[in-house]
């Protein structure tokens, strides 16, 4: 019994070593957004596969990309439909699923396979085209509206299904109740503002967090780490 229970122990520490291990690797496969849009461009019809789950995919999504991931029921099927002689491009809402994705690729025999560096909000936060379902809420001439007509403005752009971005909200609650009317927050999510994210062409990641102060960039911070205390510091500079 002791030494099962031994056993079972070294088993799941392994396990859990190799998940780390291959969640903190960035996969050689995982291009930059200039690299993966050329690539599609000089294709006459790309292989274009959103990883993200079918709600979001419905949502929003890269032009001529077809959905599916490893825990689709399908996932077979979806491969077996696939030139593996040409090129497959993948992304997800970052770059976790779809590095997966392009991995597996690769062990199955196709040629090439490449996931996008930042995933759908690089894309469409570049202006790259894309389909989505619905108009954004809040439009760019609206958006700049807000930061001409407020001293000091704190933007987050993320997405509801972003694991960050729910992780920077806590910290935003902080940051209203420490400055009150003195500071403006903003939050737009990709799902209901997809557009005015396309067209401010400067969201590389999601959460992107950017503060404005007279109307102009004072932080730029991509990702919730220190937030807050990057936050105090820009405003107290100012």
């Amino acid at each position: 019994m002791k030494n099962k229970i031994v056993k079972n122990s070294i088993s799941t520490f392994i396990l859990l070593f190799t998940i780390i291990g291959f969640s903190q690797t960035k996969s050689s496969n995982t291009v930059s957004l200039d690299v993966f849009y050329s690539k599609i461009q000089a294709e006459k019809k790309p292989q274009i596969i959103d990883a993200r789950g079918p709600e979001e995919f419905a949502l929003n999504h890269i032009l001529d990309a077809v959905n599916f991931n490893l825990e689709s029921k399908d996932y077979a099927e979806k491969i077996a439909k696939l030139d593996k002689s040409k090129p497959v491009f993948t992304y997800s809402i970052g770059a976790g699923r779809s590095v997966w994705l392009a991995d597996d690729l690769l062990k199955k025999g196709f040629k090439e396979a490449y996931s996008l560096e930042g995933g759908i909000a690089n894309w469409i936060g570049s202006g790259k085209p894309f389909f989505a379902n619905s108009k954004s809420k809040l439009t760019l001439t609206e958006y700049n509206k807000i930061i001409a007509d407020n001293k000091t403005v704190l933007v987050d752009i993320g997405s509801v299904y972003c694991g960050a971005c729910k992780k920077v909200k806590p910290v935003l609650e902080t940051i209203k109740a420490q400055y009150g009317s003195n500071l403006k927050v903003i939050e737009i999510d990709l799902e209901d503002n997809t557009q005015v994210i396309a067209d401010l062409k400067t969201i590389k990641v999601f959460p992107t967090l950017i503060l404005y102060q007279n109307g102009k960039i004072i932080l730029k911070k991509e990702g919730f780490e220190n937030l807050k205390n990057e936050v105090d510091v820009a405003l107290a500079s100012k």
